[in-house]
């Protein structure tokens, strides 16, 4: 084992990451009110001077032009901000002073600006206080792709924005990645899974010039793209089989699941897909597939427990829908409104209120049944799927029995609900009584006032948000970040776009080509910037560690599913059926036995069996209290709430998941025993399976030596093969060598160690 682990340490790559060392001192030309001070205030000063209007010292507020000009209540005469004239502006004298009692922020506050943020306001002042409104409130325009001196490398039009970005940088683009990484690179963020050898082979043979636009559209039209598309949409969805809380029981949303893997593999247009969801069950008409898309707003949690106040819950679950609404596809963090104004965003406690009466007409209890059966796994209003239905209009949904199916899904009282301000967000503070309505500062709303006008709100086209907000998460998707980091904030807190320009060409090419995500995935993976190798030289690494500029791929580990994808696929373990109920694959024992009520089908893991062992990590069942170990070890996420990106990890468990888990163990043998069956090498074989690539003659010179050592080992200790090969229930083949293949099964194991298998570059 100690030379499996050496070996291990021979083959990762390490990446040294240096600190930047841009020159800080240098003030921009113009400063700009969004870009360079509104982050100051914003950071330091909006607390006290800001959208909240109970926390707002001295009457100031900073976060608006006409307030931050008018002349101060508690110094008559003076004002916080005179254009072109900081000494007679209290804000600059404030944060200038040398007296702790007048200067701002307060000492106690904890917070201070810079050197260079305070000359910054002082440019900016001088320049004329020219206040904005925050950017990702303006709806975008059309923007002419800039030109530039290197009119071969762009691909399309994206390429021109992020070249331009690279030249002010003083960067200039990688290469193209070779056609092995590019396959894989592009199979996995278009279907998840990694290319076969047969994929390689006949792309490497391609020698068409547009031979990689014509493998992608091939993924593109492959039905694990659905697959893979529907894996962040989970998280937005906040998509689990069991209703949380404590007694946490058994869920069937399932087939809710299929739709959305349906919509995408039909490329359903985003403006469709959402309202759908947003609204299906009040579409004129609605039909059973609208309907069903619906459930979207009832994949939140519900409550099973006995004696609990039912009001107090179901103010719950509409404050669930409502924050969900708001990052999902609005980026913004609304629910930060609930309580009392956002304390950075324009945003008040009664635009909340307004938001949430939308949400606030479900035809719902708090707590409809305590844990139960079958009639317990969707509650009221849910729809029934009968086999009828399946076989006709909803024949995407794949039902493996004829028991009886039953989805939640929206309907709305005849009569309307009223909302009320609730005081400090508590369940029976009722405040003032509001009507359905949207934050000003995004978009006025005029239209209907059900969840049917909300999302004709959502797609108008002054809407400065929506298409924004999707087409980032899209290029997080592809890139690892998006063009703006912090894609579930687009407020004021969040951060500034890297390359504002494309953002807002992308969401205003996005909307003028119909909504078209095929066609958005396909921009993305076609460019240029796409095809860059990912080496990273000492020189670009110092000048642009976080990569912002695109001069080089990034490099990602795999999300937790598409580990499991890589393992199964590559081993040809996978089942690639698509849909169905979800699968409960080897766990460790007693997990959910430890965190359990006692009550319920889900009180104790009951491991599945046969095909159910090998199903995609899309379908692995999510039981929000015990959610899955080797899904969370990577970072997937345990659907409590809406999740927009995921944490990053990295620890020693995921090391010890590749190396232990008998899901990767069962693989390597799978993998092994079927490799000696054939004529080809087997350790390169392994490798291209694996890795994706040919290897080396030194990795392939290291892998055969390792594994003639292990045959070795094993011929002269039988017992330790025996003990080996008995992970998983794949069945071994009759009249195995088993030496040969625990020998090759480490060898295997190894590979699947590589930190270039876990990466999708």
């Amino acid at each position: 084992m100690q030379k499996q682990y050496c070996l291990l340490l021979l083959l990762f790559l390490a990446c040294n990451r240096p600190q930047p060392t841009a020159d800080a001192s240098r003030l921009p030309d113009e400063v700009d009110y969004n870009f360079h001070i509104r982050p100051i205030l914003s950071d330091k000063c909006f607390t006290c001077h800001g959208p909240d209007a109970n926390k707002r010292e001295a009457g100031l507020r900073l976060d608006i032009g006409d307030s931050a000009f008018k002349a101060l209540q508690e110094t008559p005469g003076a004002f916080a901000f005179v254009p072109g004239k900081p000494h007679q502006s209290e804000v600059y004298n404030r944060i200038t002073s040398e007296d702790t009692s007048l200067r701002m922020p307060p000492v106690n506050s904890n917070l201070h600006l810079t050197e260079r943020e305070i000359r910054l306001i002082e440019k900016w002042i001088k320049q004329g206080a020219q206040y904005k409104p925050h950017w990702a409130f303006v709806a975008p325009k059309a923007v002419k792709p800039p030109g530039g001196d290197n009119d071969r490398w762009p691909r399309n039009e994206i390429d021109h924005f992020i070249l331009e970005g690279m030249e002010n940088a003083g960067l200039q683009p990688n290469e193209e990645a070779d056609r092995e990484h590019l396959l894989k690179r592009a199979s996995l963020d278009i279907t998840g899974l990694p290319p076969t050898i047969e994929m390689m082979d006949r792309f490497l043979a391609d020698n068409r010039p547009d031979a990689y636009e014509r493998m992608v559209d091939t993924l593109l039209a492959m039905p694990q793209y659905g697959e893979k598309m529907a894996v962040h949409w989970m998280d937005v969805a906040r998509y689990a089989d069991s209703h949380g809380y404590q007694d946490d029981n058994y869920r069937s949303m399932w087939p809710w699941r299929d739709w959305v893997i349906h919509a995408f593999n039909t490329n359903m247009p985003y403006n469709r897909f959402v309202t759908w969801q947003m609204a299906g069950d009040l579409m004129p008409g609605a039909t059973r597939e609208q309907l069903l898309a619906s459930g979207f707003n009832r994949n939140h949690k519900i409550t099973e427990e006995g004696g609990v106040i039912d009001e107090e819950y179901r103010v719950e679950y509409v404050s669930d829908r409502t924050n969900t609404f708001g990052k999902a596809f609005l980026g913004v963090t609304i629910e930060c409104a609930k309580c009392h104004d956002h304390k950075y965003d324009p945003f008040s406690q009664e635009e909340y209120y307004k938001l949430y009466a939308f949400f606030n007409n479900v035809k719902e209890v708090g707590l409809e049944s305590t844990v139960g059966g079958p009639e317990t796994y969707a509650k009221k209003p849910f729809m029934e799927i009968s086999n009828e239905e399946v076989k006709d209009v909803l024949s995407f949904i794949n039902r493996p029995d004829t028991n009886r199916l039953i989805v939640s899904v929206m309907g709305d009282q005849d009569t309307v609900r009223k909302t009320y301000i609730l005081e400090r967000g508590v369940y029976d503070g009722h405040g003032r009584e509001v009507s359905a309505g949207t934050p000003r500062s995004i978009l006025s709303f005029k239209g209907r006032p059900d969840r049917l006008g909300l999302a004709e709100w959502l797609f108008s086209p002054q809407n400065p948000l929506t298409a924004r907000v999707f087409v980032n998460r899209m290029w997080q998707e592809v890139f690892g970040k998006g063009i703006v980091k912090t894609s579930g904030d687009f407020g004021m807190q969040g951060e500034l776009p890297s390359h504002p320009a494309l953002l807002d060409w992308l969401a205003v090419d996005f909307t003028q080509h119909g909504w078209d995500i095929k066609r958005l995935m396909k921009q993305l993976v076609t460019s240029a910037t796409y095809r860059q190798s990912a080496v990273a030289t000492k020189k670009k690494l110092a000048a642009d560690p976080d990569n912002i500029w695109l001069s080089r791929a990034p490099r990602q580990r795999l999300p937790a599913e598409l580990v499991r994808d890589m393992v199964l696929s590559s081993s040809g373990l996978l089942v690639k059926k698509i849909g169905g109920p979800s699968v409960k694959p080897y766990q460790p024992k007693g997990l959910w036995e430890l965190a359990t009520s006692g009550r319920g089908q889900l009180a104790r893991y009951v491991q599945d069996h046969g095909e159910s062992l090998y199903r995609r990590g899309l379908y692995t069942f999510i039981k929000r209290t015990v959610p899955p170990p080797s899904l969370m070890i990577f970072d997937g996420s345990n659907r409590d709430q809406c999740e927009i990106k995921r944490t990053a990890t990295n620890t020693p468990l995921q090391a010890l998941v590749m190396l232990n888990d008998p899901q990767v163990l069962e693989a390597s043998r799978v993998l092994a025993a079927r490799l000696l069956q054939e004529k080809a090498d087997p350790v390169e074989t392994a490798f291209r399976r694996i890795v994706c690539r040919k290897p080396s003659e030194q990795e392939l010179a290291l892998l055969r030596s390792y594994y003639t050592e292990q045959q070795q080992h094993f011929r002269s200790k039988p017992g330790d093969a025996a003990k080996l090969l008995s992970y998983g229930e794949y069945p071994l083949p009759e009249k195995a060598d088993k030496p040969a293949i625990a020998a090759l099964m480490q060898v295997v194991t190894t590979i699947y160690n590589l930190e270039e298998t876990l990466s999708k570059t």
